[in-house]
């Protein structure tokens, strides 16, 4: 099954699949180059949303939490691609530790963990999981609903190495996005950490994610002849923003105007007739937290107590000072009237897959990655990387294809990021 468009403006995405599809020899050289410059992250998720006449990243995440929802076909896909991960850092790896989030109790999330473990398995990695839960004292054992289980261990330190009882790792995987800063046992620690510790929410910025995909963006639509805003959404941000307290609205509302004044030109422009809206959410932070969509820069000032106390606090309660106001995308792609969007899964540079969300609660200019949501994923039926230039561009293969383009670009961009704010480069 695959999502349909439910809207006629289908016409500059059919033009832009088009485009990439006929440049796909420049645009494999041109990543492939682009590589040769850049490491990539070692795992990558990226939110699409596809309008019918936009398709841009509107999240792109360095700790991916939904390896469980891949179609299970493409795994082997996952396990060469983390192969070639694993030889770039430790080529004589034997044991890796994985360390995911302090959730026990979210056995969706726990399903990932035991689906990433199991690819990493497969590359012929002993692999154990390492847990920071504070209080964890000893083992773990948690029973998973398509009843295989997994051992949480607490993480232990000795030295400038750390691991878990009788387990000396080379390698070090987060899957933790250290959205409460970095803990004291992760800290200079002489194993390869993956991703680098700077990857987390601590430090990085939306903002500076998509400032640097601005540049990629550009570079790449130059290469094939496409207006880069097709790809690429607007923003802007306020700092010093406190919902509660009421500061920095009016920083919001000027900025809310500035976006949405932008997206009618480009809507001006290119004869679109739909309702423009910008996203309002956390600077930092990911699981959807602190997000809202505003349609009027008035909203920004009528937000009601509950409204303001719901986007003061990120996850683990962190404040939420920094806000980025960015273009909203419309999905208007649907399976059975319920609204769907793609999420493309890469390790190191390749492309390993994706899935749908698929939401029957939220409607096409709202944020489907929310606390609490019940979302049906949807494993993409095709791998992202197999065109098929004889086919329509709005096949099946080709639609997918045009997401692992568009997707490699947000990681692209992460990379360049990544390297901004390594300190060893500072």
């Amino acid at each position: 099954m695959v999502p349909h468009l439910t809207t006629a403006l289908t016409g500059p995405l059919l033009d832009m699949e088009r485009l990439i599809l006929g440049a796909t020899p420049q645009i494999e050289r041109w990543f492939r180059n682009q590589w040769q410059e850049h490491a990539a992250p070692f795992y990558t998720s990226v939110d699409l949303r596809n309008s019918g006449f936009k398709l841009a990243p509107v999240d792109t995440n360095l700790f991916p939490g939904g390896f469980n929802n891949l179609n299970p076909d493409f795994i082997p896909l996952a396990v060469q691609a983390a192969m070639s991960a694993v030889e770039k850092i430790c080529p004589d790896a034997q044991r890796l530790l994985l360390i995911p989030e302090n959730h026990t109790r979210n056995l969706f999330y726990l399903q990932n963990v035991a689906q990433l473990a199991n690819i990493l398995q497969q590359t012929g990695l002993e692999v154990r999981l390492g847990s920071l839960i504070p209080e964890l004292t000893e083992p773990l054992k948690v029973d998973l609903p398509d009843g295989t289980s997994l051992l949480l261990e607490p993480v232990v330190r000795h030295g400038n190495r750390i691991g878990v009882a009788g387990f000396d790792p080379c390698a070090v995987l987060l899957n933790n996005d250290l959205s409460g800063g970095i803990p004291a046992l992760l800290k200079n620690i002489e194993q390869s950490l993956l991703p680098p510790l700077h990857a987390g929410w601590h430090v990085r910025r939306k903002s500076r994610h998509f400032a640097t995909y601005n540049q990629v963006a550009t570079e790449f639509a130059a290469l094939i002849g496409l207006d880069p805003w097709f790809i690429n959404p607007y923003f802007s941000t306020c700092g010093r923003v406190n919902f509660q307290e009421r500061q920095g609205e009016e920083c919001l509302e000027k900025n809310v105007a500035i976006v949405l004044e932008q997206i009618r030109n480009k809507y001006a422009e290119y004869k679109i007739d739909a309702e423009p809206f910008v996203i309002a959410k956390a600077d930092a932070g990911t699981y959807g937290m602190g997000i809202m969509t505003v349609k009027d820069p008035s909203e920004v000032r009528e937000l009601n107590r509950k409204q303001r106390n719901k986007m003061a606090v990120g996850k683990e309660g962190q404040q939420i000072s920094e806000v980025i106001i960015q273009e909203g995308v419309h999905t208007f792609e649907s399976i059975n009237d319920a609204v769907a969007e793609p999420v493309v899964y890469m390790i190191d540079h390749f492309v390993v897959g994706g899935f749908y969300r698929v939401h029957t609660g939220r409607g096409p200019d709202e944020n489907l990655n929310s606390p609490g949501m019940h979302f049906v994923p949807l494993a993409f039926a095709t791998p992202c990387c197999t065109p098929n230039r004889l086919a329509n561009p709005d096949s099946t293969p080709n639609r997918f294809y045009t997401y692992g383009v568009v997707a490699r670009l947000a990681m692209l961009a992460a990379s360049i990021e990544l390297e901004q704010t390594d300190p060893n480069n500072q």
